[in-house]
């Protein structure tokens, strides 16, 4: 029997998410209004609570519906700003962005000139029949340059709900957040250009300005986010026009922004004509409400950047670039010259994790075990009687001090005879190791005994 073209009928939870998002699109159920009832809605579609629980979540995942713990679901009031039409399509074939966009995109028909098969010749690979039952019929072609659209619409309703104001068309994906940066830094960052950083920051960023020849300028990090006065006096000085800084659970101190500070930051950048790279590798696992520089900028001259790395897999590549749509466009194009395109079905599998509200629960876990082995992790080092910098929360990392007369090197070498990491604090800080020793800790390995017992040995022969 021939079934092509027959829609698949739809689960039990697939018509309870179909019926409630009519209702919801059609304004039968408005904005801020409770949902039915776990029990009630079980009632009036005739299925179990399980499959109202499990449709709940999707909607919430859609960014149809929020949870309010203690008191129900209703209806959001949150939604992404409006997609911008896509203009007219370019009929003059004159570059080669132009061509290898088209190849992307493909707005023509006729596709004589193309540089690959039709995906309907992929349709039976190997990596095809293998994907197909957690992708659907997801084609193989490359796909568009910003990344799968689903996702995309999706991002822009998370981003929603942490006030940060933009359509699908302002969010490009790119291959982790490290391929985000090194995107940004490509289209910004000139050879002997001063760039400024948080210090300590994010190790991994340094090594890409130094790629790029640029000259590095470390910015003072307090517990309540980067010292200002400090941003000031570099940025007057060395006539810095960028600027990268993760504002929440820091990498590597824990600590995040204030919201005092972040006025204040945006006002000297504004002063300065300073652009941001704002990280936010913790995002989903942090309150939507926390002060966030590309909210209360609304991406003016903030460049916000996200990945599932730190939430989801490292495995999974796949991170994301929200900004104004000219500068989505610039960094569309680079990112087409340098690597063509994103892993749409890495794409798509993270899609079906957000939609189908199996990446809520893991994020409700996962959350759960950050505060436990924060709180564990913590009481580790003060038993140590080391102290821990500021008032981290919600991330991996801990700012650890160490004694004053420790040699971090050697203690890096002797914790790697023993099969112990130790990250030393220098590598954090762009002008190299300086003033107390410093190391970062990852709450999630605090717990391992043999740490605790190495650091007492170490301590004993220093004694």
């Amino acid at each position: 029997m021939d079934t092509v073209g027959t829609p698949e009928p739809r689960t039990r939870v697939e018509q309870v998410v179909a019926g409630l998002s009519e209702r919801i699109d059609r304004g039968l159920l408005r904005t801020g209004e409770r949902l039915p009832s776990i029990r009630a809605a079980a009632a009036g579609f005739a299925v179990s609570k399980n499959t109202v629980v499990e449709a709940y979540e999707r909607l919430v995942a859609s960014g149809r519906v929020e949870s309010r713990p203690g008191s129900g679901f209703y209806v959001s009031s949150r939604r992404p700003a409006p997609a911008t039409p896509p203009g007219p399509v370019p009929v003059a074939a004159v570059d080669s962005v132009w061509l290898l966009r088209e190849q992307l995109d493909r707005h023509y028909d006729v596709r004589v000139g193309d540089g690959r098969p039709p995906p309907a010749w992929m349709e039976s690979s190997e990596i095809g029949r293998h994907l197909r039952p957690s992708l659907g019929a997801a084609s193989e072609s490359y796909g568009s340059p910003d990344g799968y659209l689903p996702l995309r619409r999706s991002l822009a309703l998370r981003l929603a709900e942490r006030s940060i104001q933009v359509g699908p068309g302002g969010v490009l994906l790119t291959a982790g957040a490290n391929h985000a940066l090194d995107l940004i830094i490509r289209q910004f960052v000139a050879p002997g250009e001063p760039v400024l950083v948080d210090s300590p920051g994010y190790y991994p960023l340094f090594g890409k300005l130094r790629l790029a020849k640029a000259r590095i300028l470390g910015v003072r990090r307090n517990p309540d986010g980067p010292d200002v006065a400090h941003l000031d006096a570099l940025a007057r000085a060395s006539g810095a026009r960028l600027f990268f800084t993760q504002s929440l659970a820091h990498n590597p101190t824990g600590c995040s922004l204030t919201l005092p500070v972040a006025h204040r930051l945006l006002q000297r950048a504004a002063a300065h004509d300073l652009r941001i790279v704002e990280s936010d590798p913790f995002a989903d696992v942090l309150p939507a409400a926390q002060a966030r520089l590309a909210a209360l900028d609304q991406l003016e001259r903030v460049i916000y950047v996200g990945t599932f790395a730190k939430t989801l897999s490292a495995s999974l590549r796949c991170g994301y670039i929200a900004a104004r749509p000219d500068i989505v466009e610039a960094l569309r194009d680079l990112k087409m010259v340098t690597s063509v395109n994103s892993s749409g079905f890495v794409e798509r599998i993270i899609h079906d994790l957000i939609e189908s509200g199996r990446y809520r629960r893991h994020l409700r876990r996962l959350g759960g075990r950050i505060e436990a082995a924060s709180l564990q992790g913590r009481a580790v080092l003060q038993g140590l009687r080391l102290p821990v910098f500021g008032e981290p929360r919600g991330g991996y990392y801990l700012w650890c001090g160490l004694p004053q007369t420790t040699d971090l090197d050697a203690l890096s070498r002797q914790a790697a005879a023993r099969s112990i990491l130790i990250a030393p604090g220098g590598i954090f800080c762009p002008e190299g190791p300086a003033g107390p020793p410093m190391m970062r800790v990852n709450v999630a390995y605090l717990s391992d005994p043999r740490f605790a017992r190495f650091m007492r040995e170490e301590a004993a022969s220093r004694s």
